[in-house]
């Protein structure tokens, strides 16, 4: 300013200068007086810094929640857990999974030492109990979840165990559908290559002597063909769908609009889904099928074979899906049609007199026709699934895939497509029924279909993280679809975790043998900024004295 307070420089040439000036220059530059200060923290000028420094797409528009473009900039630079503040030892082998109790106290841990950790989750973590799993028959522990109140584990009160359930493949995983009861699957094979899967409600306060003895209920039986089978099963509550934390629109993005199917049909043509045909035609095309080949018209390998007699032999003995206009409970699991490789996610609608132990048990009450149950939607993601992860708000499925190559065909179902190393975030909507935004990417997968391992990713209110086999954990955010942070391990990211009451802490799991922990920026200054010593009480009287 001049002698008489007047500025040097008008507030449009400043505007310009700071234009070129990165963010931190910016600030540094607005301590100089109330003039720059002021400059400083103009609207359109942190608009520019927030789609040049995070590389934003102009066209997506600031987070609904946002109160300034200032302040965006500040939450995207300071919010997001990127510094590591403490590593646990504790295990003796790779860690495998990571999953948080509802209230955030907890957190378990699953490794190949066969040990599940319940540890507690303070300013410096530490480690409450370790359970053994090798008295029962166990290779190693992958998985592990904590019913809606806090008080099981799976199948763990208190740290005893209280029940045991048969789980096969091992990869379903299981999961709580209420507080006291959860879902398992069996498998049994028909052919080659076909099977069904069966799908369970079992008890969780029974024997723990037999796995067999705590099933309760057969909720679901599916047909699989080409080697395919039913894994990792989760449930989405759908009754907070219109009313998510954050919502995601599909806008004029390019997705594919024809990755999911909706299987529900009345419809007895050609286009109906092939397992609600009726009996009739089933029999029709099994006899037109049967002769095409004694004829010599049509050529069938035995796999194929096998697999277009299961398909006819289905129709008209599957049950339909049962219609429901209440917002109910969605069980999820990855499946496929053409390869054992898991490429599609299947949808089935869990109604209320489904998610009690009360009523009909092991399949009762069912038709002889009824043999196998039709799915409700399925998702087609043309490439291997190797995660899955619900947002809080249970209406958006995320899905870690590695796609195929475009265009490929597959004609052998035990021979499926090469897949990317580049792995694809992609993100469906549960309530529509469509992908919304633009696959994430960054992380990286290396191991070839037969070898290829789940990677679990989680999903906060505002971020997505997921692990990867390039030795980082990777942190995106859900609303701008930029990846924000990478979190260094010596060897494969197996899984991630946020705190469900702080998403500005994250855990790591690795194939390393360790968990680390990671804490934002801002919540790092809040731990660390000293406290004042309180002063004694006569000191502060003495000041006071007249």
């Amino acid at each position: 300013m001049d002698e008489g307070g007047t500025p040097l420089l008008p507030d449009c040439l400043l505007y310009q200068i700071f234009l070129s000036l990165g963010p931190a220059d910016v600030l540094a530059a607005g301590l100089v007086c109330r003039q720059w200060q002021a400059v400083s923290r103009d609207e359109f000028l942190w608009r520019e810094q927030f789609y040049r420094y995070y590389q934003v797409a102009r066209d997506v528009p600031r987070h609904p929640a946002a109160t300034s473009w200032y302040e965006e900039f500040r939450r995207l630079y300071d919010s997001v857990p990127c510094v590591e503040v403490q590593t646990l030892q504790e295990h003796t082998d790779q860690v495998l999974h990571l999953s948080f109790s509802h209230s955030g106290y907890q957190f378990a841990s699953c490794s190949k030492d066969c040990t599940v950790k319940i540890w507690n989750n303070d300013l410096s973590i530490s480690l409450l109990h370790s359970a053994d799993m090798r008295p029962y028959n166990w290779s190693y522990t992958q998985f592990s979840q904590f019913n809606q109140d806090d008080s099981l584990l799976l199948a763990s009160d208190s740290f005893a165990l209280l029940s045991r359930v048969r789980n096969k493949p091992y990869d379903v995983f299981g999961c709580w559908l209420t507080e006291t009861s959860l879902i398992s699957g069996n498998l049994h094979r028909i052919g080659d290559i076909t099977s069904c899967s069966v799908l369970w409600l079992n008890n969780a306060f029974q024997d723990v002597e037999s796995e067999n003895v705590n099933v309760v209920k057969r909720l679901f039986k599916i047909q699989n063909l080409n080697a395919s089978t039913i894994r990792t099963v989760m449930v989405a509550d759908c009754s907070r769908f219109d009313s998510p934390d954050l919502l995601l629109d599909a806008g004029d993005q390019a997705v594919s609009p024809c990755r999911v199917f909706d299987l529900g049909c009345n419809s007895e043509d050609e286009t109906a889904s092939p397992a609600l045909r009726a009996p009739g035609r089933a029999k029709e095309g099994l006899r037109h099928a049967l002769d095409g080949m004694l004829d010599g018209h049509t050529q069938l390998s035995e796999r194929a074979l096998e697999t277009r007699v299961a398909e006819l032999l289905a129709q008209g003995r599957t049950k339909p899906p049962e219609r429901s206009t209440a917002r109910n409970k969605y069980l999820i699991f990855t499946t496929g049609c053409l390869t054992y490789s898991p490429h599609q996610i299947g949808i089935k609608q869990i109604l209320p007199h489904q998610m009690t132990t009360a009523g009909p048990v092991l399949g009762e009450g069912r038709g002889s026709d009824a043999f196998f149950d039709a799915l409700d939607h399925v998702i087609d993601v043309h490439g291997h699934i190797i995660g899955m992860g619900l947002s809080p708000d249970n209406r958006y499925l995320y899905v870690n895939s590695r796609a195929w190559p475009p265009g490929s065909v597959v004609a052998d179902p035990m021979q499926p497509p090469p897949i990317a190393e580049e792995i694809d975030l992609l993100v469906f909507d549960l309530k529509t029924m469509r992908e919304v935004k633009r696959a994430l990417r960054a992380h990286r997968a290396y191991t070839p279909n037969d070898e290829c391992f789940f990677i679990f990713l989680d999903v906060s209110r505002d971020f997505v993280a997921s692990g990867a086999e390039d030795r980082h954990g990777y942190i995106w955010d859900r609303h701008y679809n930029i990846c924000l942070a990478k979190l260094r391990h010596e060897d494969v990211v197996n899984s991630v975790a946020f705190s469900p009451q702080e998403q500005e802490l994250l855990l790591t799991a690795s194939d390393d043998a360790t968990i680390k922990a990671w804490r934002s920026p801002r919540t790092m200054r809040v731990f660390q900024a000293p406290r004042p010593r309180p002063r004694p009480f006569f000191s502060w009287f003495a000041s006071h004295r007249r």
